[in-house]
């Protein structure tokens, strides 16, 4: 499809007269378009006009591609395009009496399209970019339909020298029964009538060597034919394994957030088309003149390779899974519709510890220890016609208990993998015996605690980003690179907030920092080995907690509060104070960013310019909102609060790109209770800003304005609530809760000491119903 890509790009800049010449009515561009991948899977190339032999396989293509656009019509939803494929598919068949003529079409489309894409570097300098070849993904593996049609065509030649053979047979037996007549009447017949008989039997001679020899040929051939399609299977099938192997692999990295595509339809289709080709292959060997040990062995073996190979963990387990927690999975099985009728198949799954799963290397070798207790661990393989697959899904599972394994030095819990393993025995049509199939889960960290689910989580991220694709289960190193935990971390973080935004240089270049504890850190990083303590073991200086334990807080406060600000470029996001205080110090007073708390897990601060003391300029930073802060108000209004904060960095109004955010409107007053409406409101301690000529207080009595004082060195700013009447009613009256060390704030609710000014409350109500009465009194 690379070559149709570029195609497209430089369509709009062609005259039209050129696209009517390349695209013909009989074969339009829709065409072209709609089957652009499959299109340049073919080997059109191979076709030349002399070659009339070509003909079954060039008709083969135009089914496919009539097949093709009644299956695209079938499936769009749009009316117009529905109607127009199938007119297009149907105008197809123009070419039945011709097919010939189609592939070569086609293949003089294609040239031509190459030509016009050679040509775009001097007729079209601006479009000189598209006749360079798009980059080959090395894992990138070419397209099984090709070689699966050959395949076919080649069985096909193998059962026509079959049929060649069977018919010369039979004319040699005739020719045989006739000479043998014929001696018989030779003896009894007159002297001219033997000259005549003479000449007979000779040309019966001569027909049945000649038989006999064109039988030989033949049967060399077909043999010729077998070892060639036997070998050709064998590559083919290789390829299907890798692919089966890369589709296990991109599952597995689907945990860190690389994109994966689920459908397993295309591997199926493989699969049934090679157990196909295997039993006639099977077959035809069976149907030899005489028996061929060696292809008998290899179409064997083959055949078991594909039918153990076949299962899938379609729908893979939860990889952090707590004990007495219901669960599910699903396996799927390829060859589902191969199935011999009759006995149900009923797989079983079992957990197994990373040692029993190092030990299944050989199909047959069963676990013999039991390590943990799985509830409805038996599922029944069953078809779905609608979907055309054959599944076995294991609904409400369980861990009632696991056995541990003993661990090493300081080895935690949550550091120990474990896998699911399920197996059960299955017959296929065709085949005369029983085949075992296994198949285990990706790695899953079993758990007993909530309070586990990070750490194990933790193991579950270095797992899917640093492990090999054919490692022995379930190694991992124990350092990275730093350029791969960057990356990780990205794509992790993209994938759970669900943003296109990615992690910046500046972001990146702090993390690097953040981890490695070093402030100064400068040059290329790339290369620093990270190791698993550093990640997730030993906790930051001078931090309660890990990296890990840290990013993955600041990952679920922007993923369920902060993801529009953080997709809209409004988050400045992870930086360290050295480097805010640089990109800041030149700003003029009430310039902002928001910024990751980097002392607290999942906190987002507002650091800001401030006038200080002596005239010049000082940067604060307000104390950090956690998730149960914003969830009280968001984010969008605490900064429409603060009125001393003007200009998000570089020099953007706050009210011009925050203004979608703002969520408060006037409040009504609320006539069927009596009470007084209020509101929450963000303030910022004065200490922090009260040589700011930007603050404004609506005047009120002196006992009725409140700020949480900073009693540090005045490098932050504390936010707290205010509970604000409606303003047509003017009472003095505001509760306040002033934040407590560590930022954590009173509940008003149940320890409301102190709260109260202007009276004796030294002690404060106790109860909730206490307040209430207060509120009400207030109120009336």
């Amino acid at each position: 499809m690379a070559q149709w890509t570029q195609m497209k790009q430089l369509i709009p800049y062609l005259a039209t007269q050129i696209l009517n010449e390349l695209y013909s009515p009989s074969f339009p561009m829709d065409v072209r378009c709609y089957l652009a991948n499959w299109i340049e899977e073919q080997r059109w190339e191979d076709f030349e006009p002399e070659k009339v032999d070509q003909e079954p396989q060039a008709l083969t293509l135009l089914d496919q591609i009539i097949s093709c656009l009644q299956n695209l019509a079938g499936q769009n939803p749009n009316v117009v395009e529905r109607m127009r494929l199938q007119r297009i598919s149907r105008n197809m068949n123009m070419f039945r009496s011709q097919p010939f003529q189609l592939v070569l079409t086609v293949r003089d489309v294609l040239r031509k399209e190459r030509e016009l894409l050679s040509q775009a570097s001097t007729q079209f300098p601006a479009l000189a970019r598209f006749s360079q070849p798009p980059a080959q993904d090395s894992m990138a593996a070419a397209p099984p339909t090709r070689d699966v049609d050959l395949l076919v065509l080649k069985v096909l030649e193998i059962q026509d020298c079959r049929q060649q053979i069977h018919q010369l047979q039979e004319e040699l037996n005739w020719e045989r029964q006739n000479y043998e007549s014929m001696q018989g009447t030779l003896q009894q017949t007159q002297t001219n009538g033997m000259d005549t008989s003479m000449s007979e039997v000779t040309k019966l001679q001569t027909n049945i060597k000649q038989h006999e020899y064109n039988g030989q040929v033949i049967a060399k051939k077909r043999v010729q034919l077998l070892q060639e399609a036997v070998s050709s299977l064998e590559k083919c099938q290789s390829r299907l394994i890798n692919s089966i192997k890369a589709w296990r692999w991109e599952q597995h990295q689907a945990t860190i957030g690389h994109p994966f595509d689920d459908n397993l339809s295309p591997l199926q289709t493989w699969c049934e088309q090679l157990l196909g080709v295997n039993g006639k292959l099977r077959q035809e060997v069976m149907l030899a003149g005489e028996p061929i040990p060696e292809l008998q062995e290899r179409l064997g073996r083959l055949l078991q390779t594909l039918i153990q190979s076949s299962l899938m963990v379609d729908k893979q387990p939860p990889q952090v899974i707590k004990t007495q927690s219901k669960f599910s999975t699903t396996v799927r099985y390829l060859l589902g519709e191969k199935v011999a009728p009759g006995k149900p198949v009923l797989f079983k799954a079992q957990i197994i510890t990373e040692a029993q799963a190092r030990n299944l290397g050989q199909l047959g070798s069963l676990p013999s220890e039991n390590v943990g207790e799985l509830i409805n661990n038996t599922a029944i393989l069953e078809h779905n016609t609608s979907g055309k697959s054959t599944c076995a899904t294991f609904r409400n599972m369980s861990i009632k208990k696991i056995k541990r394994a003993d661990r090493k030095g300081s080895e935690s819990v949550t550091e120990e993998k474990f896998a699911l393993f399920f197996t059960t025995e299955i017959s296929i049509t065709g085949c005369d015996i029983p085949y075992r199939i296994q198949m285990i889960s990706v790695p899953v960290v079993v758990i007993v605690h909530g309070s586990q689910d990070n750490n194990a989580l933790a193991t579950i991220i270095w797992d899917c980003a640093f492990s090999e694709p054919e490692r022995i289960p379930f190694l991992v190193p124990e350092r990275v690179p730093w350029k791969q935990m960057c990356r990780t971390l990205n794509s992790k973080f993209m994938s759970e907030v669900g943003t296109q935004r990615c992690l910046d240089n500046y972001n990146q270049h702090f993390l690097a920092q953040k981890i490695f504890d070093k402030p100064d850190i400068a040059g290329d990083y790339s290369n620093m080995l990270v190791s698993w303590a550093q990640f997730n073991k030993e906790v930051l200086p001078g931090r309660p907690f890990t990296f890990w334990q840290w990013f993955d807080g600041v990952i679920e406060l922007t993923k369920k509060h902060l993801k529009s600000y953080w997709s809209d470029g409004l988050i400045f996001g992870f930086i360290g104070k050295q480097h805010l205080h640089l990109i800041l110090k030149d700003r003029p007073n009430g310039t902002f960013l928001l910024r990751f708390s980097d002392s607290e897990i999942g906190g987002i601060t507002i650091a800001y310019v401030a006038p200080s003391e002596n005239g010049g300029q000082k940067i604060q930073n307000i104390q950090p909102s956690t998730k149960r802060d914003l969830e009280i108000r968001s984010l969008g209004d605490r900064i429409q609060d603060i009125d001393f904060i003007t200009h998000v960095y570089p020099d953007l109004p706050k009210n011009d790109v925050f203004r979608k955010y703002y969520t408060d409107n006037p409040l009504p007053r609320d006539t069927t209770s009596g009470y007084l409406v209020v509101s929450i409101q963000t303030k910022v301690g004065v200490e922090a800003h009260c040589d700011s000529p930007q603050r404004s207080e609506t005047p009120q009595d002196n006992n009725s304005s409140f700020y949480s004082m900073d009693q540090g060195n005045g490098a932050s700013a504390s936010p707290f609530y205010s509970l604000s009447p409606n303003n047509q009613f003017q009472t003095p009256f505001q509760l306040a809760p002033v934040p407590l060390q560590g930022g954590m704030y009173p509940d008003p609710l149940s320890n409301p000491n102190g709260l109260f000014p202007g009276s004796d409350m030294s002690q404060g109500p106790t109860s909730e119903m206490e307040l209430e009465e207060i509120l009400n009194t207030l109120s009336e």
